[in-house]
């Protein structure tokens, strides 16, 4: 099952080298040093995805803000005025799982990804097929028949529901188009990636518990009770997992240690979500970079607080923190994603990095979590800060994680000392961290998409300081992120 699996990810990986930059195999042809090819392999095209997007070849000029998704000369005005339009047309143009293209008159036409890459999805469907029919688990079973369906016609909702109902499967996977961090024109298209993964059935023991607490952590938010009138939904997931395989939008750049799906967000109120936690990447993470980071920039008396339960926790905690907050504008603006457009991904991962280390400190009140530790988590954090951020402008992690600093700064959450070394002021880590979710929710719940550029643009900067930090860290050879030895990107379907 585990090598149909993988077989159906590679489809996903070849879909989304089209959608992230075109013919990749023309673009190898134009590289002669192995070095160079190996680079644009892990960036899925000629830019630099840990340093802003940054051309490493010559004559290829900036990266498209909509990727490949979109006419390479389609302008902002244009689209919108499309979709101003209305009508099925404007829905197919700002569909999550359609190409823009224009037609021979030069107008904005849509193409179905099931139509547009028909050859990968029918690959991909054929192995999903192949692999229910070896499922012993009835819920993988539906799922896999589901998705495969899914993934020939576009319509994915029945499948995020089967999905959602998987509970005692050891072997999962998560395929098919699904965040839109890489169309940073609109934030309108689903980029297509896959997980392969295996249960890990003792750590997922220990996460059941704090699901059921997520209304009582919602009512606890520090916001007026509008901005939390949603209630979560307590069918959610929490558990961990080893990944044996990445593939397309997962794979590219900076590797994810998290999942927190499905994105739907009426499938979100209905059933929850599912949190899968990659412990694997995760330790491989903090073994290779965040320790080596935090030896560096740590104060000496806080270096024993950053752990690797706490690394952990703080990112299960992120991913349950997603499902907080408010799916739909308190002001009748649509869904939050729909109001806030590409500023959306990068607020998103703010509020579940602040409202994560937010739901840490109350359930350390509640006697859930151990008080001893809460420093560890705090002083972790800002540890992982440094680690993120490194992730670079076009990373959405990124861009939040240096708003988060920039705001925690200014509320006195940590000093830096004469020799470059960070220490967290814990009475002001947990009134900053209150402050900060308050703010962010604010603005998603409003739909307030001037405001969260405006609050990007004020918080959303690398200082010189901090940048000189970053620089130490890459003179001292710590890695900015990971890559997996899992054999061959594309396997020639």
């Amino acid at each position: 099952m585990i090598a149909l699996l993988i077989d159906a990810a590679v489809a996903m990986d070849e879909i989304f080298w089209i959608q992230a930059y075109g013919d990749r195999q023309q673009l190898l042809d134009d590289i002669e040093d192995p070095a160079t090819e190996q680079f644009a392999l892990i960036n899925y095209g000629p830019w630099d995805r840990l340093a802003g997007n940054e051309p490493f070849l010559p004559g290829v000029g900036p990266k498209p803000a909509g990727s490949n998704f979109y006419p390479r000369d389609v302008t902002r005005a244009e689209m919108e005025r499309e979709i101003a339009s209305g009508g099925a047309r404007a829905d197919s143009l700002r569909s999550l799982y359609t190409l823009v293209r224009r037609d021979q008159a030069g107008r904005l036409t849509a193409i179905p990804y099931h139509v547009a890459f028909r050859r990968q999805n029918e690959w991909a469907a054929a192995r999903l097929r192949q692999a229910a029919e070896l499922a012993d688990d009835r819920g993988l079973r539906r799922y896999l028949t589901l998705r495969a369906d899914a993934l020939q016609n576009d319509q994915y909702r029945a499948s995020d529901l089967a999905w959602m109902d998987m509970k005692n499967n050891s072997i999962d996977v998560v395929i098919g188009p699904i965040e839109t961090y890489e169309d940073a024109l609109f934030g309108f298209k689903a980029a297509n990636e896959a997980f392969v993964l295996i249960k890990d059935r003792e750590w997922s023991g220990r996460l059941e518990r704090y699901v059921a607490m997520l209304p009582f952590l919602q009512q606890a938010l520090p916001v007026p009770a509008e901005f939390k009138r949603e209630t979560p939904g307590t069918s959610s997931d929490l558990n961990a997992y080893d990944a044996v395989y990445y593939g397309g939008d997962a794979n590219a750049g900076s590797k994810t240690i998290a999942i927190n799906l499905p994105n739907d967000e009426t499938v979100q109120l209905e059933r929850g979500t599912r949190r899968l936690q990659i412990k694997n990447a995760v330790r491989a993470k903090f073994d290779r970079i965040l320790l080596p980071i935090a030896r560096e920039l740590i104060a000496p008396d806080q270096l024993g607080d950053v752990t690797f339960d706490a690394f952990f926790e703080n990112t299960m905690f992120h991913e349950v923190a997603h499902g907080l907050g408010i799916k739909n504008t308190v002001f009748d603006r649509g869904t939050v994603r729909e109001a806030l457009k590409e500023r959306g991904g990068g607020l998103e991962e703010e509020k579940a990095d602040v409202l994560g280390l937010f739901m840490i400190g109350q359930l350390t009140e509640r006697g859930e979590l151990p008080r001893e530790e809460l420093m560890d988590n705090y002083v972790t954090f800002l540890a992982g800060i440094f680690r993120t951020v490194r992730f670079g402008a076009s990373s959405a992690h990124a861009q939040a994680n240096m708003a988060t600093f920039n705001f925690f700064r200014e509320q006195g959450a940590f000093t830096r000392d004469a020799a470059g070394k960070y220490r967290v002021d814990l009475p002001q880590m947990q009134a900053a961290v209150a402050l900060l979710s308050e703010r962010i929710l604010r603005l998603q719940g409003t739909g307030d998409y001037t405001g969260v550029g405006q609050f990007m643009g004020q918080y959303g900067t690398i200082a010189p300081p901090l940048q000189a930090d970053l620089d130490r860290l890459s003179s001292r050879g710590i890695p900015v992120d990971i890559i997996f030895e899992q054999g061959p990107s594309i396997l020639g379907l």
